[in-house]
């Protein structure tokens, strides 16, 4: 699903504008207009990656099977890093001189990948997750042009740890579903 079309790239907006958080000026080399377009990829960026790190608790909380133990391990290690990825992406939005969205329905708004109701089966789970951690990629990929333009190296760089660490998450649930 694209951000750059519909009502969630207004709705980043909107939400960004009206709630500026200080101020006093913030003279860091982007200007305003700039930072809040940085702050709304960094929202939806949010958004994703607190629904994945929802979902991903959930499929801790509810895998059943032969593989439970591996895999209730697996997505307790990737729900901890998840949680630490929100907090990292806040404090970035927060330093660009905006309010970090934190509510449900803005992530609901916001974030490319579905809530599914139900209780999937492990393989299921995996597969959802695998869509999730490289949707989370995309979105992040998405924030580059901005962020070269205005030469933002502090989002880029949290932006390039935060693929690899998608990238290879993905790649570790796939091999789980590798039958070869």
């Amino acid at each position: 699903m694209s951000h750059a079309t519909g009502d969630n790239t207004r709705y980043a907006v909107e939400f960004i504008t009206v709630r500026r958080s200080t101020n006093m000026a913030i003279d860091i080399g982007i200007n305003e207009e700039d930072r809040k377009s940085i702050v709304d990829g960094l929202s939806r960026l949010l958004s994703d990656t607190y629904v994945l790190y929802l979902k991903t608790h959930n499929f801790h909380w509810n895998v059943t099977g032969p593989m439970f133990r591996t895999l209730h391990l697996m997505f307790e290690e990737q729900y901890n890093e998840l949680a630490l990825a929100v907090d990292l992406i806040a404090e970035r939005i927060r330093a660009l001189g905006f309010p970090a969205p934190g509510a449900y329905s803005v992530y609901a708004r916001l974030s490319s990948i579905k809530e599914e109701e139900g209780v999937p089966g492990a393989e299921d789970m995996i597969r959802q997750l695998v869509a999730g951690q490289e949707a989370v990629t995309r979105t992040a990929r998405g924030i580059f042009p901005l962020l070269d333009k205005v030469s933002d190296e502090p989002t880029a760089d949290l932006l390039t740890q935060r693929m690899q660490v998608h990238e290879k998450t993905a790649w570790m649930l796939r091999s789980l579903l590798d039958e070869r």
